[in-house]
């Protein structure tokens, strides 16, 4: 069973620790949680920057309260680094990256940590905020706690590699000034999470805005989101790969070149990421061009495989001169029956028989080849 997890609120109990009256004084932060609970027994705390919250402390403050020894923590939500010495773990803030003593601060000078350096043999070279270095240190056990301690150690490391690539590198990025490539962006990106997050702050000209109600709120979005994401990746992603793998395994049969194929039953699921990395584990040459499956309606698309994940280029697209036409039109121009469209940037394109997009694939290698044949 999937589990969703929420911060206790509660004051903080300062009994056991020698300068308890200097630090209630210093500690002009609240809990986060439920409020109006006047006291209760908490044995850990979880430190971070009070003020302006981002998306990277909120989802690790998250992340970690997923783990059973800090299930029952109270986030303190401070800068003064009197307070933030008596937390068992801080992230965010303190100036301090130590594992040894859970201090998981990303800000100073010194630090250029990334997955790769951290984790020698992951490609990501993203500098780590606070999210990606509980991610790093935790994330496994943060896997094995949303999704119930799964045996599958191949699933959970797979996983694992999703999650971050595809979703935390991207908070990482964006909190620590990443760019995403070179050059000035032809738009921008202003829903993502972490802009989510941002809106979330009091605004610069409200009065009297309880920030703590809002850190509260961007946890439990951000928590949300994190849970769905792993969730999805453990029930519908990961699946996908073993239909993946059986259509890589019978390209031949669909076509000699091995350029074309079809999932089993023509049934769509989640392909890319699955297919680039199986190609370079088996290394599968020539590349994959095109894939064939059904969509919900029983009709047959055909879709072009990409450069990389996320790209719109692709390596071998349907053919400009059907880009953006439709049913009769594009049946008559491409010479093929059943043609029902192709998108106008060429990506995919849909045929009402399997044999009907597997001609169109046909037809953009057969163009490629004559191409390579007369520039050689």
């Amino acid at each position: 069973m999937i589990v969703k997890y929420f911060a206790t609120f509660c004051l903080l109990p300062f009994g056991h620790f020698n300068r308890r009256r200097q630090l209630q004084s210093r500690l002009s932060s609240r809990m986060v949680g439920e409020p109006n609970v006047k006291s209760c027994k908490m044995d850990l705390t979880l430190g971070t920057h009070n003020g302006v919250f981002h998306c990277d402390e909120v989802l690790a403050c998250f992340m970690l309260k997923l783990l059973p020894q800090y299930k029952d923590a109270t986030i303190v939500r401070s800068r003064d680094q009197a307070v933030l010495d008596i937390c068992d773990i801080v992230v965010d803030v303190g100036g301090e990256y130590n594992p040894a003593r859970h201090r998981y601060d990303h800000h100073q000078r010194t630090f250029n940590e990334s997955m790769s350096t951290l984790r020698p043999g992951k490609p990501w070279k993203t500098k780590l905020s606070s999210a990606g270095l509980v991610y790093h240190h935790f994330g496994l056990d943060i896997l094995r706690a949303v999704l119930d301690n799964p045996d599958d150690k191949d699933m959970l490391d797979n996983i694992y590699n999703q999650i971050y690539e595809y979703f935390i590198q991207e908070i990482d990025g964006i909190d620590n000034g990443v760019q995403m490539f070179d050059g000035e962006p032809r738009y921008r990106i202003t829903t993502n999470l972490s802009a989510r997050v941002g809106r979330l702050n009091a605004a610069w000209n409200a009065e009297n805005e309880d920030q703590e109600k809002n850190f509260e709120k961007a946890y439990a979005m951000v928590g949300d989101e994190f849970v769905e994401r792993v969730v999805s990746a453990a029930r519908v992603w990961w699946p996908a790969r073993s239909l993946v793998l059986e259509a890589i395994q019978g390209r031949h049969q669909v076509h000699p070149s091995g350029e074309v194929i079809q999932f089993p039953g023509g049934k769509a699921c989640p392909w890319k990421e699955h297919l680039f990395e199986l190609e370079k584990q088996l290394n599968i040459e020539p590349t994959i061009k095109f894939v064939l499956f059904k969509d919900i309606n029983n009709s047959w698309r055909v879709q072009c495989v990409p450069v990389e994940v996320g790209s719109y280029i692709c390596r071998v697209a349907l053919l400009e001169q059907w880009q953006g036409l439709r049913d009769e039109e594009l049946s008559s121009v491409a010479g093929i029956d059943g043609c029902v469209f192709v998108h106008a940037t060429g990506f995919i394109g849909g045929n009402r028989t399997r044999d009907g997009v597997f001609k169109m694939a046909l037809k953009c290698l057969e163009v490629r080849d004559k191409a390579k044949s007369v520039s050689s």
